[in-house]
């Protein structure tokens, strides 16, 4: 199954952000588009098909989520990561990012401390100013590990320092941009350190279906036996490459933590219930398991790939092996340029566009994130262009 993924689809004309809108966010258009974070590869055929049927119906009125999509979810959340979700903990949201929004709004007050590790995907960076609270930073921390590849930590001394002042902690997991799926013993020390405090943590999972043989994912909510401190951000959108349809979930089995979030988005007015991400939904994750399993073999591929490359070929950048999502992190200090060279290097010399590391914050200079979800082909080409503009 992993050969439909080597088809080339021509993205140009759909109002793809990716690609038509690369004059917008670049200046230009003779750049091949590999820094927003959806991929080249068609949906999985349930999820069409399910759309296909729902659009022979000619009204596309107000619609209601059916009780259906909730049974889809929780028995992913059984099958896929071992997780027994109960029915009432689930609210379903228009977005992980805004439901970032929603949770700080919901459950912290003005000047609350709000923690965030970067580097990290940048609207992180944004929820705690836009909501009026104060932005706690526990940087990451960039070491080597047992096979002297480079990874990511966390600095747990600055953590619980943050953890005294803050009252949310904004997790990424598995991390965007670094690619690090945390380990059980790291995650667990997370959430003692948190119930110290009292510290409520949203766990963004968007990506903990995309995770390498080399690593596992762990449920943080799983692992909070008194079920009081964890939300859990899950969407189908990255898993399945339907993000334009824009549905996600939040699991909340603390009650009052469930009523407030309710709450909040009650009186934001904001709809759930498109009519075609309510089917989209259901049919990926109830008919998308195999897609899935061939997905992640291609990409597990295509990571080699790039691995074995950039040994070979691109000696001074370092290509941070991630252990989950489809994400590279691209370490380009030895380079000893700005960023605004660095990024006129990738554009002018190398006609790629990439996500620049500066806009994920601190820890981000000198890095470039790469999307490497499209076909092995176009990956090949992208190395090959940044070899010659290197050499």
């Amino acid at each position: 199954m992993t050969k439909q993924f080597d088809q080339i689809i021509n993205r140009h004309g759909t109002q793809s952000l990716k690609y038509d809108g690369l004059k917008q966010a670049f200046g230009r258009t003779d750049v091949q588009p590999m820094w927003v974070a959806d991929m080249d590869f068609a949906a999985p055929d349930a999820v069409t098909q399910a759309l296909k049927a729902r659009a022979q119906h000619p009204i596309y009125g107000y619609s209601m989520a059916p009780e259906s999509i909730y049974e889809a979810l929780i028995e992913w959340m059984r099958v896929k990561h071992g997780w027994e979700v109960k029915r009432e903990w689930i609210v379903l949201t228009p977005g992980v990012v805004p439901s970032l929004s929603l949770a700080v709004a919901a459950l912290t007050n003005k000047d609350d401390g709000v923690i965030v590790q970067p580097p990290v995907y940048f609207p992180f960076l944004s929820v705690a100013n836009n909501t009026g609270r104060r932005l706690l930073e526990n940087l990451l921390v960039l070491t080597l590990d047992s096979f002297g590849n480079s990874t990511y930590e966390i600095d747990f001394a600055h953590f619980e320092a943050c953890a005294k002042q803050a009252k949310i902690l904004l997790l990424c997991s598995p991390h965007n941009p670094v690619g690090r799926v945390w380990s059980k013993s790291e995650l667990q020390k997370l959430l003692a350190i948190s119930k110290q405090h009292q510290l409520i943590i949203l766990s963004d999972e968007i990506h903990a279906d995309l995770v390498y043989p080399d690593a596992k994912h762990h449920v943080l909510g799983a692992l909070d036996i008194e079920q009081d401190t964890v939300i859990t951000a899950v969407a189908p959108s990255k898993t399945f490459n339907i993000p334009g349809l824009g549905l996600s979930a939040l699991i909340i089995p603390h009650e009052a933590h469930r009523k407030a979030i309710q709450s909040h988005l009650m009186a934001s007015g904001v709809s759930v219930t498109n009519p075609f991400s309510l089917v989209a939904f259901e049919a990926a994750y109830r008919h998308g398991h195999e897609w899935l399993n061939a997905l992640l073999d291609y990409l597990h591929e295509t990571r080699e790939i790039v691995m074995a490359y950039a040994k070979e070929h691109l000696p001074r950048v370092k290509f941070i092996p991630a252990q989950g999502t489809y994400l590279m992190w691209l370490d380009c200090r030895q380079l000893g340029i700005s960023d605004e060279a660095l990024q006129q290097l990738f554009l002018e010399q190398a006609k790629l566009a990439l996500s620049p590391g500066a806009i994920f914050g601190k820890g981000g200079s000198g890095f470039m994130r790469m999307n490497i979800g499209t076909t092995q082909e176009n990956v090949l080409v992208a190395l090959d262009k940044l070899k010659q503009a290197l050499n």
